[in-house]
């Protein structure tokens, strides 16, 4: 039974190493923050960066590879020393890599590690990078172009529940639906009858009917209508405390990524506190054309494409242009407030 257990240790701490390299291949800065414990360290003297915390280890991570203009990383593993609950070891990498700044090379390194047995399994407790050779020669390859990703056409069935998948496992509940008839027959459900109701301003609402069925029906009481009959000058406190803090805010998002975030974009920043912890629930309706596979796919959506239509629509309502003022990725909904999203099967809104 020992050598068992020790064999069965040895065998996930080496798929901890190798999910670790798969994340930072697929840019899952959230993914990679989970393999460590909560007070893990990732420290690299040589760039020099250190991260401790999970948190600090995603946005850090994030921040790096918007450097990259491509990076490969191919991991082997090294010796493992387990001790009980404990254990150490180290991980032999080559890696090539051209940053945006025009900085190029290939180097080999080694990862000298620490672990911990937890609850969730294996995880790292610190990763200490060290280079051991460095050749800064310009490379003579280059990454292929990534494939055109459309912004319009709906994603396939299988990047739907890809995208669906990745959200669920990162704390949101989830549901595919057909289409907007549908979407809204189940916000109507899902919203109890008296339910103070905000919704942010969005395409995917408006064509859907659900805008019309809060702000002009009488099941609910809208937030909208209210706030926008009360004076700025002299009520401006309520309508922030209204806006903020409603039983369930309903809304849209620029982006939804198969990793498993959420991407909005916004031009007042009305809806994000509640989004963020204001409101007792928040609802997102979204059509398949906003699924991207990464961040940076998410962020060029909302550059490339959200943008410039809601400019348009921005210019045409009020005379002047939108902007991108206040940008929210989720990637799990808030503690206090429960994130639902109603992913369409077809392109909705933009």
């Amino acid at each position: 039974m020992d050598d068992f257990r020790a064999t069965a240790d040895l065998v996930e701490i080496q798929a901890l190493q190798a999910e670790f390299t798969d994340a930072v291949m697929m840019r899952d800065r959230a993914r990679l923050s989970r393999l460590f414990t909560p007070d893990g360290a990732l420290r690299m003297p040589n760039v020099p960066v250190e991260l401790v915390g999970r948190e600090q280890i995603r946005v850090g991570g994030e921040k790096l590879q918007e450097q990259w203009d491509f990076f490969v990383q191919n991991t082997h593993p090294g010796a493992i020393r387990i001790d009980g609950d404990t254990a150490t070891g180290r991980a032999y990498l080559f890696e090539l890599a051209r940053l945006k700044n025009g900085f190029q090379g290939l180097n080999h390194a080694v990862y000298h590690d620490r672990y911990r047995r937890t609850e969730d399994g294996w995880r790292i407790t610190e990763r200490v990078y060290e280079v051991r050779y460095l050749d800064t020669t310009p490379l003579t390859g280059s990454a292929p172009e990534s494939p055109r990703v459309s912004f319009t056409d709906p994603a396939p069935a299988e990047r739907l529940e890809r995208a669906a998948a990745a959200l669920t496992a990162n704390g949101f509940t989830v549901e595919v639906l057909d289409g907007l008839a549908a979407a809204r027959a189940r916000v109507d459900e899902l919203i109890p009858e008296g339910a103070g109701v905000f919704t942010g301003a969005s395409e995917t609402l408006r064509l859907a009917g659900i805008d019309e069925d809060v702000n002009a029906g009488i099941r609910y009481r809208a937030v909208k209508p209210r706030v926008t009959a009360m004076d700025r000058a002299t009520e401006g406190d309520g309508i922030r405390r209204a806006v903020a803090t409603p039983d369930v805010v309903l809304g849209s998002v620029a982006a939804v990524t198969e990793t498993g975030s959420l991407v909005v974009a916004s031009g007042t920043g009305s809806q994000l506190p509640a989004y963020t912890g204001g409101a007792g629930r928040a609802i997102w309706v979204v059509g398949a054309q906003k699924v991207v596979p990464d961040l940076p796919t998410a962020l060029r959506r909302v550059e490339e494409h959200a943008l410039p239509l809601e400019s348009a629509r921005a210019e045409a309502a009020y005379g002047c242009p939108s902007a991108v003022s206040q940008l929210l990725v989720l990637n799990a909904p808030a503690r206090m407030t429960p994130g639902t999203v109603l992913l369409l099967r077809e392109a909705v809104g933009y």
